[in-house]
């Protein structure tokens, strides 16, 4: 892999920006906040960080930022979500608000806040089909998880139930737990390898 270091946005209207910041940096790449949709003419890829959900697409609407961020990966940008994150890259969702818009771009159904409320949140090892060096710690925080998939979609993830828990459908990549809030930077650093092998190939 180059040494090429890309520049990597993370969505800075509401949620975990902040550690998700740090962690990018943690993982080799320039990290900088996105409030406007120009700002994203300055990145190579896109975290989109936990929160919540609905919120976060009411803010996107209202900072006009929804249709330039579906813009962009529908280009091809690479895009990582994390919880709510994962749920702003599903095209479809349940129990969300009959209002709540996503950007799209994996070809999933997302359950949102399937594993119940913030008091039933937990944390389990997780095997992360791309990330080497045994498992990750997932964080749940009422998280969403995945109901099914296109053909497309690749499985990176599941908890011992079978749950579907992190997919990758080309550039984007979605987790249900919080890798950021771990200080392990690994699940960061598979993105970041996959925004710096699209720029490569003048993908993103």
């Amino acid at each position: 892999m180059s040494s090429s270091t890309p520049t990597i946005g993370v969505l800075a209207l509401q949620g975990d920006v902040r550690e998700h910041l740090a962690a990018l940096a943690g993982a080799g790449a320039q990290a900088q906040p996105v409030r406007r949709a120009e700002e994203l003419a300055e990145i190579d890829g896109l975290v989109i960080p936990g929160g919540e959900s609905t919120t976060m697409s009411k803010l996107a609407v209202i900072f006009g930022l929804l249709e330039p961020l579906r813009e962009r990966i529908r280009g091809g940008m690479p895009a990582y979500g994390s919880c709510a994150g994962m749920i702003m890259l599903a095209d479809k969702i349940l129990d969300g608000r009959a209002d709540q818009e996503t950007i799209g771009g994996i070809d999933m159904i997302v359950r949102r806040n399937a594993f119940g409320r913030q008091n039933e949140s937990f944390e389990a090892a997780v095997e992360v089909t791309g990330v080497d060096g045994g498992p990750v710690e997932g964080v749940f925080i009422r998280a969403p998880w995945v109901e099914s998939t296109g053909s497309e979609v690749e499985t990176l993830a599941r908890l011992d139930d079978g749950t579907v828990v992190a997919v990758r459908q080309g550039g984007l990549l979605a987790t249900s737990f919080h890798p950021e809030l771990t200080g392990d930077h690994r699940v960061h650093r598979l993105f970041t390898d996959m925004v710096r092998a699209a720029k490569e190939l003048g993908r993103a």
